[in-house]
């Protein structure tokens, strides 16, 4: 299909435009200033499908960097096709998924199986990262100097180092081995921080005073803020050293961003995201969610999220990632021991943001820049996450002044519930374009064949 999309807004990170878009053969054939879209020019582009976007926003499609979608291994609570498609209803167009399935992303041969996996049935344009163990590092050193199997370092996104021990234990211990993956300069290096001592001595210190019955709100005390500055610190010494492309991972504390902050004076190498659900929630929420708000690291006080607005706000935090990280809820339900980590929330990130940017004063032109552009600029993807002439059209309409109530009807994920339900935000995202494709249709999923593609990593 040919489109062209007229009298709207288009969102990037140089600011807001009103241009008309002209898309053709699955990519942006054209940008035409507002004022010159007359009647002879819509008339010139008459064989083309039309849309009067009647002063909507235009961003290119969002790329999350940072997705749990459980596939392989995990497949009662989440895989590949239902997320791709929850992510795509939230206007995440790409995504790029992590190595903690079952088994683990640690190897040329299951990220080669990982990609076959996708291909075909994935929603979203699909990309993975590569895992770090305490054994791995010759593989990967190999893979990125000469390619395996098939696999060369233009095939995965970064190297995830698990610091502190979520989700799939691939915990890193060995400071050996974190010296030798931190040397490692031409991709990035993506860092769950949490020390994992302090956890553990904090985890016993509950166990003595409640047993088994553990609050879930001792679980920002538990996976503290000195869990997170310990760890921080010392991959930011890491690379420091080494002059790595370190990117910190769902930083939570204030402190964290003040650590960015006099770090990027020393190496410019070094960026930061953050995660909607640090943006939205704080400790207050433990009472009313309990467990489903349990994530790793935990969500901290109010003064933190305070912080982080500000930081996005002021351009410390490079990207922000939905860290969507999907359990049933029969197993959030557990007790505080044995109820699993992490938040399903791909669909939601971009009216987080919009909302938080409206009560903020955050400009678009930085919504922009978080929810795609830097992401395809760290991992070098090619030919998305701008809106540019050449570039795949992968876009998302938004009626940015709507207010939307999170209902469970409205949630795609497969495990079939969202913290965010019943919560109010800005922003009814009306259309959503894959590769071209019109995959999401005035709110509605417009069915079809899965229209992702492979990412091309070109850093």
């Amino acid at each position: 299909m040919r489109y062209l999309l007229y009298n709207g807004k288009t969102v990037t990170g140089k600011g807001v435009k009103e241009e008309a878009v002209i898309i053709d053969s699955g990519r942006i054939s054209g940008l035409v200033p507002g004022e010159e879209v007359t009647s002879e020019f819509l008339e010139r582009y008459r064989e083309y499908e039309t849309m009067d976007l009647g002063g909507r926003l235009v961003f290119a499609g969002g790329i999350d960097a940072h997705v749990h979608f459980r596939e392989p291994g995990m497949t009662a609570k989440a895989d590949i096709a239902s997320e791709s498609r929850a992510a795509v209803a939230g206007g995440v167009t790409s995504f790029i998924d992590m190595p903690n399935t079952k088994p683990a992303t640690v190897s040329a041969k299951a990220l080669a199986e990982k990609l076959e996996t996708a291909a075909g049935r994935s929603y979203a344009n699909y990309g993975f990262h590569l895992g770090a163990t305490d054994s791995n590092f010759p593989e990967i050193k190999e893979i990125i100097e000469n390619g395996k199997d098939g696999i060369s370092k233009n095939d995965f996104g970064g190297i995830k180092v698990f610091m502190g021990s979520s989700t799939g234990n691939m915990l890193v211990d060995d400071d050996s081995v974190l010296d030798a993956i931190f040397g490692i300069t031409d991709k990035e290096i993506l860092v769950h921080c949490e020390d994992e001592g302090t956890i553990k001595r904090n985890t016993a210190d509950a166990e003595r005073k409640y047993g088994n019955a553990i609050p879930f709100s001792m679980h920002s005390e538990i996976r503290s803020r000195k869990a997170c500055i310990l760890s921080s610190a010392k991959a930011l010494e890491l690379a420091m050293k080494h002059l790595s492309r370190l990117h910190l991972l769902h930083i939570s504390t204030k402190e964290e961003v003040e650590m960015v902050r006099a770090a990027r004076l020393a190496d410019s190498k070094i960026t930061a995201e953050t995660s909607a659900n640090y943006l939205w929630f704080c400790d207050e929420g433990y009472q009313r969610l309990g467990s489903r708000m349990k994530c790793n690291p935990s969500i901290k006080s109010a003064e933190d999220r305070k912080a982080l607005r500000k930081a996005l706000k002021e351009g410390l935090i490079d990207t922000v990632g939905s860290d969507h990280a999907p359990h049933l809820p029969e197993e959030k339900d557990r007790e505080y021991l044995t109820a699993p980590s992490g938040m399903p929330s791909v669909q939601q990130t971009l009216q987080v943001l919009l909302t938080i940017a409206a009560e903020d004063d955050i400009p678009l032109e930085r919504i922009a820049s978080v929810f795609s552009e830097k992401a395809a600029d760290m991992f070098g993807i090619r030919d998305r996450g701008y809106i540019r002439p050449g570039y795949a059209a992968d876009l998302v309409i938004v009626d940015s002044l709507a207010d939307v109530k999170i209902s469970k009807n409205d949630i795609a994920y497969k495990c079939g519930w969202s913290p965010y339900e019943g919560e109010t935000m800005k922003g009814r995202i009306t259309d959503v374009f894959v590769n071209g494709e019109r995959v999401v249709k005035d709110s509605v999923f417009a069915g079809g064949k899965p229209a992702g593609k492979r990412l091309v990593f070109e850093k």
